[in-house]
């Protein structure tokens, strides 16, 4: 499947059929997607697709790519992760990882910091917040959960988060992905209690934490830890936007995003 802007392949892993969307040139940039699934290709991965080669895999278990039943923690989907860029030979290579994608390339940093050049965490979860909850996504509908955690879920941005209107391909594309993100991330719920100790050993990865100030799902004190963690990161709150920095704020995120990767 392809259009003009990028390609979906497969890829082996041991034996997972990886599905890969890429599209641009240029250097390398890991995409890691968040617990409701690949949204699909957005105006923010046309932007740094203009000098950038974007890889984003589709996490096994999330759509496209079939589950893989040993994969049973973040931690384990971490290590697949370093698999494929061991065997892919990308490393040392740039990442964003968003929410549940952050969490995994937290994970990934935490096991061998060597395979990141630079890291860009947005509103990752995988800590526990000193103050406040991650929000619980099994207690709503997808929908729901996408538009709370949205500062201002009426922008017309955020309407076209995920395909816009909810189709029956879309229902059960949230429903598969929330069912994996259960399987992976409910006990505890969202977080790993060694991460924080983990990331204390690495060092030489700049890292960048961007959130929006109005998050409702990964409140913002979790940024701290991660600050703490990571030797050197630095942390950057958008105004006016919650969960989602890239649609709610695009052409801030883009401007963090570019002046980091350089």
């Amino acid at each position: 499947m392809a259009n003009k802007e990028w390609t979906e392949e497969k890829v082996r892993v041991g034996d997972t059929d990886l599905v890969v969307v890429k599209g641009g040139k240029g250097k390398a940039l890991l995409i890691l997607h968040g617990e409701l699934g690949w949204p699909g290709w957005m105006p923010w991965n046309s932007a740094l697709a203009k000098d950038r080669t974007l890889i984003a895999p589709i996490h096994p278990g999330f759509g496209k790519t079939a589950m893989a039943d040993w994969i049973m923690s973040i931690r384990d989907l971490a290590g697949f992760y370093q698999r494929y860029v061991r065997e892919q030979k990308l490393g040392p290579v740039d990442v964003i990882g968003h929410s549940l994608g952050g969490w995994i390339a937290a994970e990934m940093a935490a096991a061998n910091p060597a395979q990141f050049s630079k890291m860009i965490l947005v509103a990752p979860t995988g800590i526990r917040p000193p103050q406040g909850e991650i929000m619980d996504m099994f207690t709503v509908t997808a929908r729901v959960y996408l538009t709370r955690g949205a500062a201002d879920a009426q922008k017309p941005d955020f309407t076209k988060l995920f395909g816009g209107e909810q189709t029956p391909e879309q229902f059960e594309a949230w429903e598969e992905a929330r069912a994996e993100t259960a399987r992976l991330a409910w006990e505890p719920y969202m977080f790993n209690p060694s991460l924080p100790h983990l990331l204390e050993g690495i060092d030489g990865v700049p890292t960048l934490l961007l959130w929006g100030k109005e998050d409702a799902v990964v409140p913002l004190s979790v940024a701290e830890v991660y600050q703490r963690s990571i030797k050197g990161s630095t942390v950057v709150a958008i105004d006016n936007c919650g969960h989602y920095p890239a649609v709610e704020q695009p052409a801030e995120f883009l401007k963090q995003v570019q002046a980091f990767l350089g």
